[in-house]
C-alpha cells in the first residue's frame, strides 16, 4: 500500500535571489509547511553557475542584496562571485531557510487539478509533489545561449559557455572570446593576464561607463563602521539614485545626454587608437542595450596580444574560427560569452492550469509571454512567478523588484486563505495592466531602437524589461489590491466569482 503524498502549503521552485526572498517572506509570516526546490547542488542561482574569471556584479552589494538580510561589509563595494555566493549561503542559514531546502530536485511539469484545486509537481526522477500554491523563481539568466555554427563538431580545442566554465581548461594558449557583453567585459582582462593571446569577436559594441573601485576608501570604511544607520541610508540612496539618474536613459530623458558624454569620454580616456575607438563606439542610442559598468575592459583590449575582431563568424575550423572575410584565427579555447535564452520563460517545464490549458501554448497564442506585474497569469490559480515577463529592471537592482513581487504574492496567498480556495488574476485586471504596460513601453527607446537586446525579440517585442523605475513598480504593486484583481476559483471549471 503506497503512502499518500504530503501536501505542502507552498512550493517555491528555485533557490536564487528570488526563491530565497520568497522563502524568507513565508518564514516571516509564520508559514512552515513550504518547500524550496533547487535543481542545483546548492543555493545561488546565477552566482552558483557563473564561475568565470573576474565574475562580479555591477550593482553595489549594499543594493544588490536581500532586504531581509542586507549586506553589511564596510570594506567591499563590489564583491566577486564567490563572496556573493557565500553571502547567499550564510543568509539561508541565518534565516532558518535551510530545513525547507531540497537541492538536486528539478521540476519538469506542474499540473493543476480542477477537482481538488491543488498543484502536482513532477520532478525529473518521477516524484510527485502536491501543493496548494507554487511560486516559480527560476530567474531569466540561467539558460546559456550558444550559437549554432557550421563546423562546430570539427573544432579540436575546448569550447564552453561562460556560465559552464571548464576549470580544467589550459588558458595559457590562444583564447577566443565570442561576445562583448557584461560577462565578456569582466573575463577578458583576467584572461589577458594569463593567455598568450586573446581574440575577442564582437557583433556590436556596448556602451560602457566607468565602474567605481571595488573597495571602499578609508573614510567610507570608517563612516560605515561607526555611523549608526549609514548602511541603510547608503542602500536607500543607491536605490533612489538609480531611479533618478539611470532609469530616465531608457526614455531618452534628462540623463541620456550626460550618460552618452560620459561613456564617450571614458572610451577616449582609455582607448587612444582611433581605429579601435571607432570599432568600440556603438551606432545606437545609449540604453537601447544593457549599459556596462566597467573600468578594466577597454585597457585590456589595447594590449598588444589582444585582438578585437568585428567581422562576423562564418564557421569553426579544426584549429580555430573563420570569419566571413575568409580569415582564420587560431584558438585553443573558445569561450561563448553569448548570453542566455532569457526570453524563454519557464523553458523546459510543462505547466497546465485550469481545464488543462498549457501555459506556453497560451503565451504562443498571445504572441508574447505576459504576466500581471510579472507574477500571475489568468487561468493558473495559485501559480506565481518571481522575475516573470516585464519585471526585469535594467537600471536598478533586481533583488529589489523580487522583494516587491514576493510581498505581493504573500498578499495573494493571504487572500486565498481568507477565501478558502485558490485565486487567480482576472482577465479584466490583466487587460488593464497590459494596456498600461504597452503605453509605458511605447515611451521607451527600446521599441523603436535599432539594436537587439536580450530583453526583446528580433521583431522588436519587449518581453523582459519593466519600462519604469523600481519605485514606480513598488508604488503600483503596493496600491493594487489583490481582492480587486484576483478572483476565487471554484472546484468546477468556470466558477470565477468571489
Amino acid at each position: 500500500m503506497t503512502e499518500p503524498m504530503i501536501k505542502h502549503s507552498v512550493v517555491v521552485v528555485g533557490a536564487g535571489f528570488g526563491g530565497l526572498t520568497m522563502a524568507a517572506e513565508l518564514k516571516r509570516a509564520g508559514v512552515e509547511n513550504f518547500l524550496v526546490l533547487e535543481s542545483g547542488t546548492e543555493v545561488g542561482g546565477v552566482w552558483r553557475e557563473n564561475t568565470y574569471p573576474g565574475c562580479s556584479c555591477d550593482v553595489p552589494a549594499h543594493l544588490y542584496s536581500f532586504a531581509f538580510d542586507p549586506y553589511r561589509d564596510a570594506r567591499v563595494r563590489y564583491p566577486g562571485q564567490q563572496a556573493i555566493l557565500t553571502y547567499m549561503r550564510e543568509a539561508t542559514d541565518r534565516n532558518g531557510l535551510r530545513p525547507h531546502l531540497r537541492c538536486d530536485t528539478a521540476v519538469v511539469a506542474a499540473d493543476y487539478s480542477d477537482t481538488d484545486r491543488t498543484w502536482t509537481l513532477t520532478t525529473t526522477t518521477g516524484e510527485l509533489i502536491r501543493t496548494d500554491a507554487v511560486v516559480w523563481a527560476l530567474g531569466q539568466l540561467h539558460r546559456p545561449a550558444i550559437p549554432r555554427l557550421p563546423g562546430a563538431e570539427t573544432f579540436g580545442g575546448r569550447a564552453f559557455h561562460s556560465a559552464r566554465w571548464d576549470h580544467t581548461a589550459d588558458l595559457s594558449g590562444q583564447i577566443a572570446v565570442v561576445g562583448t557583453g557584461s560577462s565578456a567585459a569582466q573575463m577578458i582582462p583576467e584572461l589577458a593576464r594569463v593567455a598568450a593571446g586573446v581574440t575577442v569577436y564582437q557583433r556590436s559594441p556596448s556602451w560602457v561607463l566607468p565602474k567605481p573601485a571595488a573597495s571602499f576608501g578609508p573614510l567610507s570604511r570608517w563612516a560605515l563602521t561607526h555611523v549608526p544607520g549609514l548602511h541603510d541610508l547608503y542602500r536607500e540612496g543607491l536605490y533612489h539614485a538609480a531611479d533618478l539618474v539611470l532609469a530616465p536613459i531608457m526614455r531618452a530623458g534628462w540623463s541620456a545626454g550626460p550618460a552618452d558624454l560620459a561613456a564617450r569620454a571614458h572610451l577616449r580616456r582609455q582607448v587612444h587608437d582611433r581605429e579601435l575607438r571607432a570599432q568600440l563606439t556603438p551606432n545606437y542610442r545609449i540604453g537601447e542595450k544593457r549599459i556596462l559598468l566597467d573600468s578594466g575592459y577597454y585597457p585590456a583590449l589595447t594590449q598588444p596580444h589582444v585582438e578585437l575582431v568585428t567581422e562576423g563568424i562564418d564557421r569553426l575550423v579544426p584549429d580555430g574560427i573563420r570569419t566571413v572575410d575568409g580569415t582564420e584565427r587560431r584558438a585553443d579555447v573558445i569561450v561563448w560569452a553569448t548570453g542566455f535564452r532569457a526570453r524563454s520563460f519557464l523553458s523546459g517545464v510543462q505547466i497546465r492550469g485550469r481545464a488543462g490549458v498549457d501555459l506556453h501554448d497560451q503565451w504562443r497564442r498571445q504572441g508574447r509571454p505576459t504576466a500581471f506585474y510579472g507574477l500571475a497569469v489568468p487561468g493558473f490559480p495559485n501559480l506565481y512567478m518571481i522575475a516573470g515577463p516585464h519585471s526585469f529592471t535594467p537600471s536598478n537592482s533586481n533583488p529589489s523588484v523580487k522583494q516587491h513581487q514576493a510581498r505581493y504574492i504573500m498578499r495573494c496567498l493571504a487572500l486565498s486563505a481568507d477565501c478558502g480556495a485558490p485565486v487567480e488574476v482576472t482577465e479584466r485586471a490583466m487587460a488593464i495592466f497590459l494596456a498600461r504596460l504597452d503605453r509605458a513601453l511605447a515611451r521607451t527607446i527600446w521599441c523603436g531602437g535599432v539594436a537587439t537586446a536580450w530583453w526583446k525579440r528580433g521583431d522588436g517585442t519587449v518581453t523582459n524589461a519593466w519600462p519604469g523605475t523600481v519605485s514606480q513598480f513598488e508604488h503600483a504593486i503596493a496600491h493594487t489590491d489583490p481582492a480587486e484583481s484576483f478572483a476565487k476559483v471554484a472546484a468546477t471549471v468556470g466558477a470565477r466569482a468571489l
